[in-house]
């Protein structure tokens, strides 16, 4: 009987689960594109495929490291009406304390504060910080909390990095609220990392992707000037932002990141800490080889990521890469985490996204697309100045590696889809 009713728990779990996937499923886009126009030329059709529009009219300023929080707290305790804050990681520490001092003095003084965690990522924010913002009178409010009614989403968690100021200006990127993102990735107790300030109209855009999930899990629908002013122009800047994840098909990152390596004339550089293309994705970096572009890609290695086993399941496919003519190079000093990406030294990708597919396919998360040789030149010197302290991948070297390796490689890379 017990061994009757196990086989009908376990049948029960796989039909569900099976059931689940079925649900969230979607086709992939193919990754052949006939166009001869540069991907500069492109722009609307890049961003519709995204399922956004292009929006001219704005300026980006690059912040590095630690750096970035020192801009971004200034910038909440100036603001006059609003601010949005939506975050995937935020551990107790010296910089959630910054964060959250900064948030409830704002609160205290009459502006609207929404903050929004992602309910595992953030599971470690500590007490007494949301005790503190909620008292301020923050509403904090977390992304898919373990409950019944979340147990056909609890593997989609928000990785989105977002804040927004009195819907005037935003900052977008890869920071986290964790001490490890203070300083200036000095040692190996440093991260590096990248995010933008913005300002102009794309602000609207992504003040709408911080509104989708608030709304989702508050049913709250903010409006008004406060939130959403007429914004002016702000620089020269073409954006287009990506976060829409339509039922049944593929989410706008995923198309935004593999539409863009098809466009490549000149080259590909990416600077991503989870860079685990799939199957048809690395044929699309083998035909842009072909093409002749310079294609490379700077990741940490398993000694400065912070899950080694995700840089395991991208060494599965680092040899049929580099027969396709790939540079790869490995940081091995501390956690890359930039997720950047630059097309011909003209069009930027930058936001939250990792290069692997619980990004693209089921984590939400923000991409912008920028249009802006000054923009892409600045991401570009980034990964300048990390190249020369990393190890490039030898193909004959590569081949050689140790069978234990090779079968952790192989091992989680099955499990790629969930790291």
């Amino acid at each position: 009987m017990n061994v009757s009713l196990a086989l009908a728990l376990f049948s029960l779990i796989v039909l569900l689960s099976i059931v689940i996937w079925s649900i969230r499923r979607h086709r992939d886009p193919k990754l052949h594109i006939e166009c001869s126009s540069p991907i500069d030329e492109l722009i609307p059709s890049l961003a519709g495929l995204a399922l956004g529009t292009a929006v001219p009219g704005n300026s980006v300023e690059v912040l590095e490291n630690g750096a970035f929080f020192d801009v971004l707290v200034e910038r909440i305790r100036s603001a006059q009406m609003s601010v949005h804050f939506e975050t995937f990681l935020w551990k107790e520490g010296a910089l959630g304390q910054r964060m959250a001092d900064a948030l409830s003095e704002r609160a205290r003084a009459g502006k609207q504060v929404r903050v929004l965690l992602d309910a595992e990522g953030s599971k470690d924010v500590g007490k007494a910080s949301v005790r503190q913002m909620k008292e301020a009178g923050c509403r904090v409010v977390f992304f898919h909390e373990k409950v019944w009614r979340n147990i056909g989403v609890l593997n989609d968690r928000d990785h989105r990095k977002i804040i927004v100021i009195d819907g005037r200006e935003a900052f977008v990127g890869g920071h986290c609220i964790v001490d490890s993102w203070l300083g200036d990735a000095q040692d190996s107790e440093h991260v590096a990392d990248i995010s933008v300030r913005l300002r102009g109209p794309i602000v609207n855009s992504v003040q709408s992707a911080f509104s989708e999930n608030w709304a989702g899990e508050t049913g709250e629908l903010f409006l008004g000037d406060d939130v959403f002013p007429t914004l002016e122009p702000a620089g020269d800047v073409l954006i287009h932002a990506a976060y829409v994840k339509p039922e049944s098909s593929a989410p706008a990152v995923k198309i935004l990141h593999h539409t863009a390596i098809c466009l490549a004339r000149k080259r590909i550089w990416i600077q991503n800490p989870y860079f685990i293309p799939e199957p048809e994705a690395i044929d699309a970096f083998g035909e842009a080889v072909s093409r002749g572009v310079d294609v490379r890609v700077m990741m940490p290695s398993t000694a400065g990521s912070d899950n080694p086993m995700v840089q395991h399941a991208g060494h599965r496919n680092f040899e049929k890469l580099l027969r396709c003519g790939v540079r790869l190079f490995e940081y091995p000093h501390t956690l890359l985490h930039q997720k950047v990406m630059t097309i011909d030294g003209v069009w930027s990708a930058v936001g939250s996204s990792n290069f692997d597919d619980r990004s693209f396919e089921t984590n939400d998360e923000i991409t912008l697309g920028i249009l802006d040789r000054t923009t892409a030149q600045r991401f570009d010197a980034v990964f300048e100045k990390y190249v020369p302290r990393c190890e490039e991948i030898e193909l004959e070297a590569w081949r050689k590696r140790g069978l234990w390796h090779k079968l952790k490689d192989n091992a989680f890379y099955m499990l790629n889809e969930v790291l």
